[in-house]
């Protein structure tokens, strides 16, 4: 086999395709063109819808933001509020409990006075009691100094009495003589 002819089949190979490649060169390039045109279109359509997608977006950002502003706002000013209802009720409560405890520290002022008082007045009536029973027992003492006092003279005025003359009693009488002898004295007589 002859050795050209593997160089003129590929030769005849390469110019049918370039015939063919430069028939389609054209057609690919207007292709292209169109596709490079359609893509540029669409980039500037798809731009545009972007420009537009994001205007909107900015505008609902913004209608958003200042929507969640409004919103915290509303609840800063909610919190406020209720931070300063809790302020009142805690100060009105701390007024109370202040004006209650001056009260009552009027009233434990008083009540010491009372009790300091009622102590002392305490203290004097049991001086007194102890005075008016020291009293009662040294009246009973008294008395029963006077008793033992007045046993001893009765003992003493019965003692001496004793020893009187006064008080002994005189010698029984004779007894009288016996009728015999009674009768002898009558006849005689």
């Amino acid at each position: 086999m002859k050795k050209w002819i593997y160089f003129v089949i590929p030769v005849i190979m390469l110019v049918g395709f370039v015939f063919i490649f430069l028939a389609h060169e054209e057609e690919m390039k207007a292709r292209e063109e169109e596709g490079a045109r359609i893509v540029a279109e669409r980039l500037t359509e798809e731009k545009k819808q972007k420009e537009i997608a994001e205007a909107k977006a900015r505008e609902s950002a913004r209608i958003a933001q200042e929507e969640r502003a409004a919103k915290e706002a509303k609840k800063v000013a909610d919190r406020l509020a209720r931070q300063q209802a809790i302020d009142r009720e805690i100060k009105e409560a701390t007024d109370s409990a202040l004006a209650d405890l001056n009260r009552s520290q009027k009233k434990v002022e008083s009540l010491e006075a009372e009790f300091d008082r009622l102590k002392k007045e305490r203290d004097r009536l049991s001086r007194e009691t102890f005075d008016l029973a020291k009293q009662v027992e040294a009246a009973a003492v008294a008395k029963r100094n006077a008793e033992l006092e007045e046993q001893r003279l009765v003992e003493m005025i019965v003692r001496r009495s004793g020893q009187s003359t006064m008080v002994r009693m005189p010698p029984p009488p004779p007894p009288p003589p016996p009728p015999e002898a009674r009768g002898r004295r009558g006849r005689r007589r």
